[in-house]
């Protein structure tokens, strides 16, 4: 009998640390099948989350988007043409390793560069749009952004269109040096001579929209919009807590934040953009503002 029981308890012994094996097996589930939420941390279908325009049907939270996921989901269709597609930054300061960066973003990206640029039509209605890609060195401003929005601006002026620009990014392109902060005196002054002609310039500002670009042409739209609970700003609040040594408002630098403080015009779900943004340049066409005796 002694012994049976000994037999029994070897065999549960051999037995426990199989069933333990196969508890512990990870579920091999085909990569990209799932998204993941960076805010609630649910897994959703990835073709539920690209059906719902990449919001999170659970908490509502704004999911990133490509530059051209972002003009395929605001222009009519087949209407947009590239301007300056072909600038491409050139090595400066020798920075180790930046130009094999570039080169890998590149390839990742099918991009140039931070920023997209292009002649199109919203909802019918003629304007210049510029679209930043925070999968680019998290959308920073270096030459090639610089001169992109600024040409995209001059050529607006100049072809008396209005420009919609949608800002991603975190800042002045470091490996740039002075050459990324110069970039912010050119955006602005040729947006000051856009706006000296009459004409309209709407800013789109999405998560998360920070640094120089915010201190330049970011904040400078005749009109401007953002998406809900976007971070925007200059330095980041983990930076603005440690300088001046004090606990910040709860949801400082979102969205929600500075509309009630008067920073921006106007908080605006995705599914609301393409129809709001038709709207504001019809209300501003030429052709309307003579029929309304402006």
């Amino acid at each position: 009998m002694i012994s049976l029981f000994k037999q029994r308890r070897q065999m549960l012994t051999r037995v426990k640390p199989a069933r333990q094996r196969a508890q512990k097996s990870p579920v091999c589930v085909p990569k990209g099948i799932y998204t993941r939420c960076p805010d609630c941390k649910q897994d959703f279908l990835s073709d539920q989350i690209a059906a719902g325009l990449y919001v999170c049907p659970e908490c509502d939270y704004h999911m990133k988007l490509t530059a051209q996921g972002r003009i395929k989901l605001v222009v009519d269709k087949g209407s947009f043409h590239e301007l300056n597609g072909r600038l491409q930054t050139t090595e400066c300061l020798d920075f180790p390793g930046y130009s094999e960066k570039l080169s890998s973003l590149q390839a990742a990206t099918g991009l140039n560069d931070a920023v997209l640029t292009g002649v199109c039509t919203i909802e019918g209605q003629k304007t210049v749009i510029a679209v930043m890609d925070s999968r680019f060195l998290m959308g920073s401003m270096g030459s090639v952004v610089g001169e992109k929005v600024t040409r995209a601006v001059e050529y607006a002026t100049k072809k008396r269109l209005p420009i919609v620009i949608f800002t991603a990014s975190g800042g002045a392109r470091m490996q740039e040096g002075i050459v990324s902060l110069m970039q912010m005196a050119k955006t602005s002054n040729a947006l000051s001579r856009h706006h000296k002609a009459g004409l309209l310039y709407i800013s789109c500002l999405t998560h998360p929209t920070t640094g120089g670009v915010t201190a330049s042409f970011a904040s400078l739209g005749d009109i401007i919009l953002s998406e809900p609970r976007a971070l925007i700003g200059f330095a980041g609040p983990r930076v603005i807590e440690q300088t001046i040594r004090q606990k910040l408002p709860e949801g400082f630098q979102r969205a929600e934040f500075l509309l009630e403080h008067g920073f921006i015009d106007k908080i605006l779900k995705r599914s609301e953009l393409r129809g709001t943004l038709g709207t504001l340049l019809k209300l501003h066409a030429p052709a309307a503002r003579t029929r309304g005796g402006g």
